[in-house]
């Protein structure tokens, strides 16, 4: 019995063994035939989130990065400058805070607007290396006659982030030479690639900036290639003189000297109080100040406003003209008419006696609110401001006393910056001496030259 027992149990783990060895056999054979025929290693180009990877073809050991590891990029600035007649150049800067991703197809739309709205759009792709903020640039964008006021500039998403094996540090910029402003601007520079490695198809950028940080104009270039350890001599051209906004000093300028003759301004808020003979001492000396090339007119306001002497390069009969103005008995309880005197300002630089060369400028001095036309007074001066920054007249206010409003003059300047306060006469003449300066002031103070190659980027092909 004990002997049976044995065999059957003998019996039972060779079909046990058989059976395993059929299994294995098989499976053996399956796996055989799906790793020969079917099975594909993981690699960074299959779609699939596999292998050591972060997420969907990216991270780990994929050279691509994941977008949601990447801080988004910002657009600065973005500005438009005339280039030839109907075309205008338009220049952004974009940051990128990561410090070793980048990418080689980042996509950008410029909008350029008027008061009409949108005039034209300009969208292409772009370079965005690491670590620095870089220029986007679109050149020669045609308006069809049309000036505009406003430059957008826009990206999307980046959706390829790639290691960048340099920065800003490969190249090295030096011997900036500015020469023609009045006539054939041209900009030379010397760029130099500190890296071992060579660089191809770098495109460079160049934008002027004034002392204040603001983009003046910009042009753009190309270097074909640049070998390791050298450098090469490029040039930059503007195809129209661009002395007006660069170099003022070297062009002369029109100016409208424009006066608040109100019944306010026999009090200027002070106590006691100062008439306008001493507002009009402070003028007379400004007018001392221009050049012998520059011309000057003088407008006055109260409710209404009038030309009281056309553009003259007589300085002379300038400050004479200015020294004989008195307040209008009638305009005691007038209004101010700031707009209307913006628009007379406008029509008189756009007359035939203004110098077609020359930088057109307005200096009003008020001590007050707008107050007329009856209707948005503020809105109407604010209005007129605008249509003189689409001729490329510079507008300089000056609030005098303590009851003007400065938010609303610093939205009829310019700029905010060339908004002045005077809290009394006494500071008139520096104030005047200061606009003087800035009217002639060597405009070029910055120039950036930035160069940018896609050579910098991993090889997408080097991933698993």
């Amino acid at each position: 019995m004990i002997q049976l027992e044995g065999v059957r149990m003998w019996a039972f783990w060779r079909r046990v063994q058989y059976a395993t060895g059929y299994f294995l056999t098989l499976t053996t054979l399956v796996l055989g035939v799906y790793f020969f025929f079917f099975y594909q290693a993981p690699t960074c180009f299959d779609m699939r989130m596999n292998g050591q990877e972060q997420a969907v073809d990216c991270g780990g050991v994929c050279t691509r990065i994941c977008a949601f590891t990447v801080r988004p990029p910002t657009v600065l600035w973005a500005k438009s400058f005339p280039a030839n007649v109907g075309q205008f150049n338009a220049v952004g800067y974009v940051e990128n805070n990561n410090d070793l991703a980048g990418t080689p197809e980042l996509k950008y739309t410029f909008t350029l607007k008027d008061e009409g709205g949108v005039i034209t759009t300009k969208s292409g792709t772009t370079i965005l290396p690491p670590d620095s903020s870089y220029p986007v640039f679109e050149g020669r964008i045609d308006t069809d006659g049309r000036t505009p006021t406003e430059t957008t500039l826009t990206i999307e998403p980046a959706e390829l982030w790639l290691p960048y094996a340099y920065g800003r540090s490969q190249f090295r910029t030096s011997d900036l030479a500015f020469t023609g402003a009045d006539a054939r601007p041209r900009l030379g520079a010397r760029i130099e690639n500190n890296e071992l490695t060579a660089a191809e198809n770098i495109e460079v950028v160049a934008t002027i900036f004034d002392a204040r940080g603001n983009p003046l104009t910009a042009s753009q270039t190309f270097i074909p290639s640049l070998e390791g350890r050298s450098s090469k001599e490029v040039t930059f051209t503007w195809p129209r003189p661009i002395a007006k906004t660069l170099r003022s000093c070297e062009v002369p300028t029109d100016v409208v000297v424009a006066i608040d003759l109100s019944g306010s301004m026999n009090n200027d808020g002070v106590n006691p109080p100062e008439p306008v003979s001493s507002v009009l001492k402070a003028a007379e000396s400004f007018v001392g100040q221009l050049r012998s090339q520059d011309r000057v007119s003088v407008v006055t306001f109260a409710t209404v406003a009038r030309i009281d002497l056309p553009l003259t390069i007589d300085t002379t009969v300038a400050k004479g003209e200015i020294k004989s103005l008195i307040i209008d008995p009638k305009e005691e309880r007038g209004s101010t008419n700031t707009g209307d005197a913006l628009i007379k300002a406008q029509l008189e630089l756009n007359s035939t006696r203004h110098n077609p060369d020359a930088r057109s400028v307005v200096v009003l001095l008020t001590d007050g609110l707008a107050t007329a036309p009856d209707e948005e007074p503020e809105a109407f001066a604010i209005d007129a401001a605008a249509k003189l920054r689409t001729d490329e007249i510079t507008v300089f206010t000056i609030g005098l006393g303590e009851s003007v409003n400065m938010d609303f003059l610093r939205q009829v300047a310019t700029t905010p910056e060339q908004a002045y306060l005077a809290a009394n006469t006494g500071t008139l003449a520096s104030i005047y001496s200061s606009i003087t300066a800035a009217i002639c002031e060597d405009g070029a103070a910055r120039i950036d030259v930035i160069p940018k190659t896609k050579n910098n980027f991993a090889p997408l092909e080097n991933a698993i």
